[in-house]
């Protein structure tokens, strides 16, 4: 499979200069050709193809006086900027023939947006130094912060300047069945949630960190001071960017918490199963902000490629199973309960259930996988005496379960 791997850049004064110029122009030969197609639409023409958009927007646009500054950066930064514009259009089809989620339309790049990218592919023959330095055309060698071995060898480069200023080089990479791990035995269902972020199948339960909520009052202090300065000023640049960096830094601590957690239990388990939640439903109610703070999308996405990646079993659940109104012990359905309640007693075999922890042991399951029900009973209470037992006076063993919390190492 392919995977994505990202490092931080440090470029010098004139590189930063260099990568503003590849910015730009992959922006204008992007518009260019979106003006070029959408000209032809109204007129009922067929749409250029991208080698004649090439031709007349890069080659022959460098021979121009008002696109003779092309010829600063490399062309194979202007011709992946064409195909960007290709993937856009095939996207917003396919969304139209129902082949995947609803987009819209390719819009217009503006140079006022805050996130900047451009790619390199092997034809640029961009390389890594000796001196660990990444060379790129026609900018020079850009200072990388290595925190981890490439797999192989990548096939191409993309450099990303975020909302807060940060330029990071991000890398395509194949890996191969060498990072199967050896089979093991427990499979775990999951149990996202607000009040934990996760309550899996075998009792252990994973707080939320709540990233957004505590850096709440440096944010609003950020935007308060972003909000007073003078539109279009120095200051008010230096402001936003202050704002930036402070929201980068909540989303690096939760992508962080993601990766840790995803990988843990990816590595502890043979096979994991979530539930299909309705996020952007959720999203549009009074807990839109803690449903966001969480990031329960990010997570699962990671728990899914990861599961590929190592070679262990991914299930996803319908959102519409009922896996809280369910007693995982019998296996009877006793109806929907308000969120309050966190204990419940199952009216058919006196099991008393921990919510979560029992939620969790349905979603896996739902799943069919081979979990016992272990955690989900906190304790039991008096079983009314079945018809062949009257008369009698069975004992009750009283059962508790010890949770524990997980460690992110």
């Amino acid at each position: 499979m392919q995977l994505r791997y990202s490092f931080r850049l440090y470029p010098s004064a004139g590189q930063r200069m260099a990568l503003a110029k590849a910015f730009g122009c992959a922006r204008v030969v992007y518009n260019d050709a979106l003006r070029a197609r959408e000209a032809a639409r109204s007129e009922g023409l067929a749409f250029p193809k991208t080698g004649d958009l090439s031709k007349q927007l890069i080659t022959d646009a460098k021979q121009t006086p008002g696109r003779a500054w092309l010829g600063e950066v490399s062309a194979v930064v202007l011709q992946q900027s064409l195909r960007d514009l290709d993937a856009a259009y095939r996207n917003f089809f396919d969304a139209l023939k129902g082949k995947r989620p609803r987009v819209g339309a390719p819009r217009y790049k503006s140079r006022k947006d805050t996130r900047q990218a451009v790619r390199f592919t092997a034809n640029a023959r961009w390389s890594i130094t000796p001196g660990q330095k990444l060379r790129l055309p026609k900018i020079g060698d850009l200072k990388v912060k290595w925190s981890r071995t490439l797999p192989s060898t990548p096939s191409t480069v993309t450099v990303v300047k975020d909302s807060a200023g940060r330029y990071f080089a991000s890398f395509v990479v194949e890996t191969g069945p060498e990072e199967i791990l050896p089979e093991t035995t427990p499979e775990l269902g999951i149990d996202l949630g607000l009040g934990h972020f996760a309550v899996l199948s075998d009792g252990r339960k994973v707080d939320s960190p709540r990233f957004l909520r505590r850096a709440e009052k440096r944010l609003k202090k950020a935007q308060r001071d972003l909000s007073r300065k003078v539109k279009g000023s120095s200051n008010r640049n230096k402001a936003r960017i202050r704002v930036a960096r402070a929201h980068a830094r909540v989303a690096d601590a939760r992508r962080e918490f993601h990766h840790r957690l995803s990988t843990k239990l990816i590595r502890e388990s043979q096979a994991v199963a979530v539930e299909d939640l309705a996020v952007k439903g959720l999203a549009r109610t009074r807990l839109a902000k803690s449903v966001h703070d969480a990031g329960w999308s990010a997570f699962v996405t990671m728990l899914e490629y990861k599961a590929s990646r190592y070679g262990r079993t991914f299930v996803r659940i319908g959102r519409f199973e009922p896996t809280s109104q369910v007693c995982s012990a019998c296996g009877v359905k006793d109806g929907p309960k308000p969120l309050h309640v966190r204990v419940w007693t199952c009216g058919a075999c006196g099991a008393v259930l921990d919510r979560d922890i029992n939620a969790a042991v349905n979603v896996a399951k739902a799943a069919g996988l081979a979990v016992s029900a272990r955690g989900a009973q906190v304790g039991r209470g008096p079983v009314p005496a079945q018809r062949g037992e009257a008369g009698t006076r069975p004992e009750l063993h009283p059962t508790t379960v010890r949770q524990t919390g997980i460690a992110l190492l």
